[in-house]
């Protein structure tokens, strides 16, 4: 058996939920956009130049999610996924989904789980490694649980999950990581096979150097 692990934005999606989310609750009037949009962005620019502090970005994430009944935002959450995730899933990344199937797959995202675990439903992927939520009575205070799917903090997570269902990262023939971005590269490193899809040029740069694949999933960047 193998494992397969996919980052999700820019990877199996063609675009960012993290970002796009952010943008659906401005465009929709929850979020006020003279305060959110610009920061909105110079986070995202972070996240892909490699500099993003990932706390800093969480609490101006999370906070919203603190505001809201949690039955108001799994409503939004739907017209999201209509208006926004809906249309960035590819039949080429359903295509490369399905042809492992039978595999050990998981998803391997920093985004948050709330964000997250529909568009994971939607591929059909059973396993979802992302940040979590804290909560109290059901309802999301606003603050991160345990240790963010990020960075260094993807390969602790993973690590953790294998261990979980009784396995570890030498349990498989294979082992393999499909991400976009400079930021998932340890992870990248800990894996049998490493596959850069639509990457980001500093990933592109390193997968060049360590001669990994690198795959155009969604047409040329």
């Amino acid at each position: 058996m193998k494992l397969v692990l996919f980052d999700l934005d820019n990877t199996l999606l063609d675009g960012d939920s993290d970002f796009e989310w952010a943008q659906f609750l401005i465009e929709k009037k929850i979020l006020d956009r003279a305060n959110y949009e610009s920061r909105n962005a110079e986070f995202y620019r972070a996240y892909q130049n490699g500099s993003l502090d990932i706390m800093e970005f969480l609490d101006f994430q999370l906070q919203p999610l603190s505001q809201y009944p949690r039955y108001q935002l799994n409503q939004w959450h739907k017209d999201f996924m209509q208006e926004k995730i809906h249309p960035m899933i590819t039949d080429s990344a359903r295509d490369l989904v399905h042809r492992f199937k039978g595999e050990l797959i998981a998803i391997v995202t920093a985004t948050n789980a709330f964000i997250t675990r529909p568009i994971a439903d939607e591929f059909g992927i059973k396993h979802l490694i992302a940040t979590n939520l804290e909560e109290e009575e059901g309802e999301f205070t606003g603050r991160v649980s345990g240790l963010p799917s990020f960075k260094d903090g993807k390969v602790t997570r993973v690590e953790s999950w294998l261990r979980s269902i009784g396995f570890s990262m030498g349990s498989f023939e294979e082992s393999l990581f499909f991400s976009d971005s400079v930021n998932d590269i340890p992870l990248l490193e800990a894996v049998q096979k490493a596959v850069a899809v639509n990457p980001d040029q500093k990933l592109l740069a390193h997968a060049e150097l360590r001669g990994w694949e690198v795959l155009q999933l969604h047409g040329e960047v």
